[in-house]
């Protein structure tokens, strides 16, 4: 029979598992070939504006398979609903049948997203932080630093928004939290003291420049997950030392790394992915001064091992 989980049963699972270690290993295997991705299923709109995800696959050799469906619409929050929502599937690898809907709203793509964001710091990410920049003041943002700060005694945070409202909401939600905020709507004022910067917005036009980022500086990017996004100008993949990517093949098609190589600033060979820096197959930073770029736009591996942890978690509660 096929187990309906709702959100509130995943929440309480989620609080008693840490991802990244599996997520981790989800990117090794991933760039070790073991792991059967098709391209990702997407459906844009503009009226409102929104954009629908279906990201699938399954790991060789494993029990399941997993099919994900996540959807952001970003006027929602002015209707007062959640700008995102979404559930997982998953199916035996042996019988094809379906064995568990994950109705998780959206919440685990949250998580999983939040915690790539932390295995990238982990490796490129200077281990003597000044500060964390943030632009966005969305769920995103505020689940970045959360996931930083199991890795980092760095307390000091500056957060980039457009919206005076919502980066008051956030500096209160962050303070509550025990960090310092400072609040703009200059980028320049973040990238002048902030050495770790974490991108999570859905803009369409850069919104930092490379002669705004110091040496020394990791960025992290997650918002440009569709080809229509675009968080960086590409000249800042040009300047970056290390150029990382989650899965090269979709940074081929969408995130930041595309949008540089169409712009002539970046070749496809000067790219590494994270499963390779994971495994210790290539390194990441080398030097306090280098610029290294992240550019995570959500590979289907994340969605499995999450996925499978969760249900793992039921089997133990039971």
């Amino acid at each position: 029979m096929t187990q309906i989980v709702n959100l509130k049963q995943i929440k309480e699972i989620c609080r008693k598992i840490d991802f990244a270690p599996l997520i981790e290993e989800g990117f090794a295997a991933y760039s070790d070939g073991r792991v059967v991705v098709p391209p990702v299923g997407e459906m844009s709109f503009s009226a409102p504006p929104g954009d629908t995800h279906i990201k699938y696959g399954y790991i060789k050799d494993d029990d399941s398979f997993v099919v994900k469906i996540a959807s952001g619409f970003y006027d929602n929050p002015k209707r007062g609903l959640p700008s995102n929502s979404g559930l997982m599937l998953v199916f035996s690898q042996h019988t094809g049948l379906l064995q568990t809907v994950l109705l998780d709203e959206g919440y685990l793509t949250d998580v999983r997203t939040a915690v790539a964001g932390r295995i990238a710091a982990k490796y490129l990410a200077s281990s003597e932080l000044e500060a964390i920049g943030i632009l966005g003041t969305g769920i995103q943002a505020r689940l970045q630093v959360l996931q930083l700060r199991t890795l980092t005694r760095c307390r000091q945070l500056v957060a980039w928004g457009r919206s005076e409202k919502s980066l008051e909401a956030y500096r209160d939600a962050l303070e509550q939290e025990g960090f310092s905020v400072v609040t703009t709507t200059e980028a320049e004022e973040l990238t002048a003291v902030c050495n770790l910067i974490v991108t999570a917005t859905p803009s369409a036009i850069p919104l930092l420049f490379a002669d705004q980022i110091r040496p020394g500086t990791h960025i992290t990017a997650v918002g440009s997950d569709t080809p229509l996004k675009q968080e960086l100008d590409p000249d800042i993949l040009a300047k970056a030392d290390l150029v990382v990517a989650d899965s090269i093949p979709q940074c081929l098609e969408r995130g930041e790394i595309a949008k540089a190589i169409g712009a002539g600033t970046l070749n496809r060979d000067q790219v590494v992915e994270l499963g390779k820096i994971v495994s210790g197959r290539v390194q990441g930073r080398t030097a306090k001064d280098q610029i290294t770029v992240a550019d995570l736009t959500g590979v289907a591996v994340q969605d499995i091992q999450i996925a499978k942890a969760v249900c793992a978690g039921l089997e133990n509660e039971d």
